[in-house]
């Protein structure tokens, strides 16, 4: 594949299409926007005219969505579990890394 294609075809997939998907019509009225976040890159390089090469990689994830209704906007976030989990478990281990000065210090006092 020409290293020029390639380029072609990752500029069209950073687009508005991937960061905000269609509209979706909800019973009651509302519009559901939904948002994620795309992230790109890509790079290439030729040791000659015809020993080259190229590679783009493009990544997405939930952001949030808009809801419409009424002809106001409002923006609800999604929420990451995974990562709500593991703030919990970083903040339980510093805890528990911790207890045992804490224990010294208070019986010193």
């Amino acid at each position: 594949m020409n290293p020029q294609e390639v380029l072609k075809d990752a500029q069209d997939a950073l687009n508005a299409r991937r960061v905000f998907g269609d509209p979706v019509q909800v019973p009651d009225g509302s519009t559901i926007i939904p948002v994620a976040t795309v992230r790109g890159g890509g790079g290439g390089g030729a040791k000659t005219d015809t020993d080259g090469g190229v590679g783009f990689g493009l990544g997405a994830r939930p952001a949030g969505v808009f809801v419409v209704r009424n002809g106001e906007a409002t923006w609800k976030p999604a929420v990451n579990v995974n990562q709500v989990v593991l703030g919990g478990q970083l903040v339980a281990l510093a805890g528990l890394i911790a207890l045992p000065f804490i224990v010294k210090y208070m019986r010193k006092a």
